[in-house]
C-alpha cells in the first residue's frame, strides 16, 4: 500500500495538492484565458508574465510558436487532476530512501522533460534538472510557482543549464547520437537512457474525413518534433491517398513557419534530385517506402494486405515505436495527449524511482 512517510519534510499528498495548484494554471495559460482570479494561485501581473513568455517563446526557440507552448501546457495541465494523481501514485511502494535524480531533459517540443520531473518528486526524490539550451525558460517559470504551492519543494528542485553535479541516479533522453555520450558519463550511476522513437498510424480504410484531420493533428502538431508524432502510416491496399491530403488540408499552415517551410523545402530538394519519387501537397511530402522514420516535412506511408501484415510490422520496430494509433489503438488525435502511466520507451519510470 502507500506508505504516506514524509519526504525530506514534505507529504506527497501535499505534492500532490501543489502540482494539482499548478496544473490549473499551466491548462489556463495553454487555453489562452483572461485571470480569473486568485483561484489560480497566482496574481493578476504573475498571470500576465507567464503570459508574455508562452509569447516570447518563439524569440528563443524558431520551433516553439505560442500555439505549440499552450498545446503542451493544455496536455501536461490536463494530467494533473487530483483523483487521476493520487490513484496514480498509489499503485507503487515507495522505499522512503530520498536520491538526486538527474534529469537530463531534451528540447524538441515545449516541456517534454515534465513528465518525468513530476514522478522524480512525487516519488520522494530531488530533481536535479539539466535544461536544455533550447527550452530553458518554461519549466524554471512553472517551479517559481510550485514552490510557492509548496514551499517544502524549493530544497527539492534544481535547475541547471551547465554541469550536473551530486547526482546518485539518471534519467537522460536525447538522440541515438547521445547514447554513448549519456553511457560514458552516466553508466556508473543506476540510470534510464532514451533514444530515437517515432509513432505510426494504422488506417483500416473506414476512416471519417473527420478522423483523419485528427490523424493531422498526430502528425504536425509540434512540426511533428516529437517522439509521439506519427512519421509514418500504412494504408489498406487500395486506399486512395488523395483522402489523405484532404483529410489533413486543414494544416497547411506549417508551412509558414520558416524553420518547418525550410526542411520542407531542402528534403523535396534531395529527393527530386535523386530521383525518388514523391507525392506533394505544398506543405508535406509522402513517400511509399517501408521506413519507420522520415525526415521532417515528409511522412512514410506503405499498404498492407492483412491484419498479420500490421503485427508483423509493429513487431518488428516495436523497440522504435512510441505510440500506434488507429481505431485499434491510441485514438486518433490522442497521440500527444498521454495519460500518466504512458510511461517513454515503455519503462515505468515510477516503478524504476520507487525501488531506487
Amino acid at each position: 500500500m502507500l506508505q504516506t512517510a514524509y519526504f525530506c519534510t514534505v507529504k506527497q499528498e501535499e505534492i500532490i495538492q501543489g502540482f494539482v495548484q499548478l496544473g490549473r494554471l499551466m491548462t489556463s495559460v495553454g487555453e489562452n484565458s483572461k485571470w480569473q482570479g486568485f483561484g489560480s494561485g497566482v496574481t493578476k501581473e504573475e498571470y500576465g508574465a507567464l503570459q508574455t513568455l508562452v509569447d516570447r517563446q518563439i524569440a528563443f526557440n524558431g520551433w516553439f510558436t505560442a500555439e505549440n507552448v499552450r498545446q503542451s501546457l493544455s496536455a501536461l495541465g490536463n494530467m494533473l487532476i487530483e483523483e487521476h494523481l493520487s490513484d496514480w501514485s498509489k499503485q507503487y511502494v515507495y522505499t522512503n530512501n530520498p536520491k538526486s535524480v538527474a534529469l537530463v531533459m531534451a528540447g524538441n517540443i515545449p516541456l517534454v522533460g515534465f513528465h518525468d520531473f513530476l514522478c522524480v518528486l512525487i516519488s520522494g526524490h530531488t530533481a536535479v534538472c539539466k535544461l536544455s539550451s533550447d527550452d530553458k525558460t518554461l519549466l524554471p517559470a512553472l517551479v517559481e510557482h510550485l514552490v510557492t504551492f509548496v514551499p517544502a519543494l524549493k530544497e527539492r528542485i534544481v535547475l541547471t543549464t551547465g554541469r550536473i553535479e551530486h547526482m546518485e541516479a539518471v534519467i537522460a533522453t536525447g538522440s541515438d547520437n547521445s547514447l554513448k555520450y549519456f553511457e560514458q558519463y552516466f553508466g556508473k550511476y543506476p540510470h534510464i537512457f532514451r533514444g530515437n522513437r517515432t509513432s505510426l498510424a494504422v488506417l483500416t480504410g473506414e476512416e471519417t474525413k473527420e478522423e483523419i484531420e485528427r490523424l493531422g493533428t498526430d502528425i504536425f502538431s509540434y512540426f511533428g518534433l516529437g517522439c509521439r508524432n506519427v512519421s509514418h502510416v500504412l494504408f489498406p491496399k487500395g486506399f486512395e491517398i488523395s483522402r489523405f491530403f484532404e483529410g489533413v488540408f486543414s494544416f497547411s499552415n506549417v508551412i509558414n513557419n520558416n524553420k518547418y517551410g525550410n526542411n520542407y523545402d531542402y528534403n523535396k530538394a534531395v529527393y527530386l534530385m535523386n530521383k525518388i519519387e514523391l507525392l506533394d501537397n505544398n506543405f508535406v511530402l509522402i513517400r511509399e517506402t517501408e521506413e519507420l522514420f522520415s525526415p521532417l516535412a515528409m511522412v512514410n506511408y506503405h499498404f498492407y494486405e492483412t491484419k498479420a501484415q500490421v503485427s508483423d510490422y509493429i513487431d518488428l520496430h516495436k523497440e522504435k515505436i512510441q505510440v500506434v494509433v488507429g481505431r485499434d489503438y491510441t485514438p486518433f488525435g490522442k497521440a500527444q495527449s498521454p495519460d500518466l502511466n504512458d510511461y517513454a520507451d515503455g519503462v515505468d519510470t515510477m516503478k524504476w524511482l520507487a525501488e531506487l
